[in-house]
């Protein structure tokens, strides 16, 4: 998938229930230390393909974050070998470290807490919409969000949401 051979993420579109199935992984990497985070690279546009997944490493262990449609996200551990060659038709894609403000304001820090964002909708059919996994390290904030079927990256300290329309539900 995504054109990277062995990666098959499982798709939540709620808050609650990605943090029930990924609970116990995210609470044995609170309180490591961010040592790299690698994103999927476009070689010849010279930019980030935020198709694919933002790989966060802690140690021995790497988590792949992304996102897409409007409300699905997929968390795995350790799928991606970043060492195998991309294969997405028509682009030439590697991987980049620390290629995002963001990820470089996070590395070194020490992971505090791990959230899922919902934002609260107005809609009776479907009343809430996950939008972001949030990472709290020791002064640094992640998220990565979605951004309309692919991965958006911030380290604002907020969410850029009303207060009321949105929440988080703990992951560890």
């Amino acid at each position: 998938m995504l054109g990277i051979e062995g990666y098959e993420p499982q798709w939540c579109h709620s808050g609650r229930t990605l943090a029930a199935v990924h609970r116990p992984r995210f609470s044995r990497i609170v309180g490591r230390t961010l040592e790299g985070a690698w994103l999927m690279w476009d070689l010849d546009r010279r930019q980030w393909f935020a198709d694919g997944p933002v790989i966060l490493g802690f140690g021995d262990v790497n988590v792949e974050v992304t996102h897409r449609k409007f409300d699905e996200c997929g968390i795995t551990w350790g799928q991606v070998d970043m060492s195998m060659p991309l294969d997405w038709p028509g682009l030439t894609l590697d991987w980049r470290p620390d290629a995002h403000p963001a990820l470089l304001a996070a590395r070194g820090r020490r992971l505090r807490e791990v959230n899922v964002i919902e934002r609260i909708m107005p809609s009776h059919w479907r009343p809430r919409v996950l939008h972001a996994v949030e990472f709290l390290f020791e002064g640094s904030r992640l998220a990565i969000y979605n951004a309309l079927d692919e991965n958006g990256i911030t380290d604002e300290t907020d969410v850029d949401l009303p207060v009321g329309f949105w929440c988080r539900v703990s992951i560890a």
